[in-house]
């Protein structure tokens, strides 16, 4: 047992200092608050010998906690979830499920108007022992600090929820790809002539289906296939380019990363300026530096060197020549999350430490405009860019369609609010693919997100009334959702307020109202309830905010606010939306 600790500064008010004797030493200090109605503490905690292991735990008794990193089976709140103690960094989560996700903040909140921030600055672990505790640590043999910031919101205070990490940084941006769906390309990769023809023939069928609006999203393979032909823009590539695709619009879409036979790659290592454009290991004195070579989609590769000027600018560059060439209205960016070095092992650059890489690549892009998407998200929600969700299972697990409202609930909390949902159904292979009752209850979900995305046509997987339902709702989508999306985000940006808010949002005080993750809410007035059990034509809806009223758009029935309906009958046709 160690010996009782001492207080070292009790003649200052504004601070306690605790010291363990050749362990570790505690300060607690009054920080300026927030917000108003808050008070805040800095918690430091400093090591005094290189084998001491600083670990702060957060008890899930009683408290529901937000927040934080994405996950494989997201869990709204937190404290469903489980994991190891592992670098607290935004990763992939295709090649690694038992990591955490592309979308990841420092930030916890706590149901009793408690949060946690921690600074990007300090190397960090964070363990979830479901319905116990989350813990945050530091590495190990490192001697480094754990520094914290703990905030308490009281009942007449500011609203608890608005994360100052993730606030906007008023900024203005256009909607255009809420306006329509994307189509994913899935056709025939092979050459150029190929990519076309598949295009043409996608778009005829969707023609023939009355589906002719919307985007069609061309994967990273198909576009470096396009751009080896297309590269040099004219006037006359560019027409026909467009015309691959009229009366639609095309995505295409790239990677900061380079195969090691690629002749982009192979080009660079003949030295000069080209040389810095990978990230490379820390050379010794007087050697010349190795390029960081990890694996993307099973391949040998190297990554781009955000940290060089010269490299972005290049980067950029190809990117918007690339637009150009191949008329593309979008581009969307994979592989942003991750950081290589601590993959591998390896000291970082001071400014790629955690997600620096993110951070600084997620900046670079948005210089890019209005249609750019990214594939991860930290300490970047303020940038005018989307973010496209992690691919889900196609079954009706948490990893498959029972995860997406947690997802988007976690999303939106951390100012995450422009998302692009996978497709529906999901992408990655479940036990249930071509499941018309899947397809359908995934539907009613995503209508009302951001944007609405497709994978599988309607008319490969299911009968012909859900492509009649497939177009109303795209219908919905553009005449109800999108409005409210332009209402509410303008309260985002001047406030910081989710768009996609929990039904403890308006019951802050009910615990009823803590674990609910299978209903949201855009803005204050629009409640959405959608069935995610298999089998199930009828649920259980807990309507927020007592006092309030809130009328059933399929009866047209009122109810009162801070009751629940038992037994709400819903069709496979019909979704529960409520509007106060």
């Amino acid at each position: 047992e160690p010996p009782p600790p001492r207080d070292r500064c009790w003649h200052d008010g504004g601070q306690f200092c605790y010291s363990w004797e050749e362990d570790a030493e505690l300060r607690l200090s009054l920080e300026p608050p927030a917000a108003p109605g808050t008070e805040c503490y800095g918690v430091r905690w400093t090591p005094l010998r290189p084998d001491v292991t600083l670990k702060d735990c957060f008890s899930m008794a009683n408290v529901s906690w937000y927040g934080g990193p994405s996950i494989r089976a997201q869990r709204w709140p937190l404290n469903g979830a489980e994991s190891p103690a592992q670098p607290l960094v935004s990763g992939d989560l295709s090649a690694n499920p038992a990591g955490f996700g592309p979308i990841l903040e420092r930030y916890f909140l706590g149901s009793t108007g408690v949060t946690v921030t921690v600074a990007p600055d300090v190397s960090l672990l964070l363990s979830v022992e479901s319905h116990r505790q989350f813990c945050l640590e530091t590495p190990a043999g490192r001697e480094e600090p754990l520094h914290s910031r703990l905030c308490r919101s009281f009942p007449d205070g500011g609203n608890p929820s608005q994360c100052p990490a993730c606030s906007p940084k008023h900024f203005m941006r256009d909607f255009p790809p809420c306006r329509s769906p994307i189509w994913r390309y899935h056709g025939p990769e092979g050459s150029a002539a190929k990519i076309k023809r598949g295009l043409r023939s996608l778009v005829r069928r969707l023609k023939r289906h009355r589906l002719q609006e919307g985007v069609v999203a061309l994967g990273e393979r198909g576009t470096a296939v396009l751009a080896a032909v297309d590269l040099v823009p004219s006037e006359r590539r560019k027409r026909q380019a467009l015309a691959l695709v009229e009366p639609l619009e095309l995505s295409i879409t790239l990677s900061p990363y380079a195969g090691v036979t690629s002749p982009l790659f192979l080009r660079s290592l003949r030295g000069g300026e080209a040389a810095g454009y990978w990230l490379s290991r820390q050379p010794r004195p007087g050697a010349s530096s190795i390029p960081l070579l990890t694996t993307w989609k099973g391949q040998l590769c190297a990554r781009l060197n955000v940290t060089s000027e010269a490299a972005l600018g290049w980067y950029l560059a190809r990117a918007r020549r690339l637009r150009q060439a191949l008329g593309a209205a979008y581009m969307a960016f994979e592989g942003v999350e991750g950081n290589s070095f601590l993959e591998q092992d390896v000291p970082a650059p001071a400014e790629l430490a955690g997600d620096g890489y993110t951070e600084v690549l997620a900046a670079a892009l948005a210089t890019l405009g209005n249609g750019t998407v990214i594939s991860a998200g930290s300490r970047s929600s303020h940038l005018p860019l989307f973010v496209q969700m992690s691919p889900l299972r196609s079954d009706w697990s948490h990893a498959g369609l029972k995860g997406l409202i947690p997802s988007v609930l976690h999303y939106s909390l951390l100012g995450y609010n422009f998302f692009i949902p996978d497709a529906v159904g999901g992408s990655v292979a479940g036990a249930t693919q071509g499941d018309t009752e899947l397809f359908v209850r995934w539907l009613q979900i995503v209508t009302f997100l951001p944007v609405m995305a497709f994978g599988t046509p309607p008319w490969l997987c299911c009968d012909a009334w859900v492509l009649n339902l497939t177009r109303q709702c795209i219908q919905r989508h553009r005449d109800f959702v999108v409005p409210l999306l332009l209402k509410y985000s303008e309260e985002w940006q001047s406030l910081g307020y989710p768009i996609f808010r929990p039904a403890w949002w308006l019951s802050p005080t009910d615990p009823v109202a803590f674990t609910i993750e299978d209903e949201f809410l855009i803005g204050d007035e629009v409640l959405v309830a959608p069935i995610t059990e298999k089998g199930q034509m009828w649920r259980d809806i807990y309507l927020p905010g007592q006092g309030h009223l809130w009328l059933d758009t399929n009866s047209a029935r009122v109810f009162d606010g801070g009751t629940t309906l038992r037994n709400y009958s819903a069709s496979l046709a019909e979704v529960p939306v409520f509007v106060k």
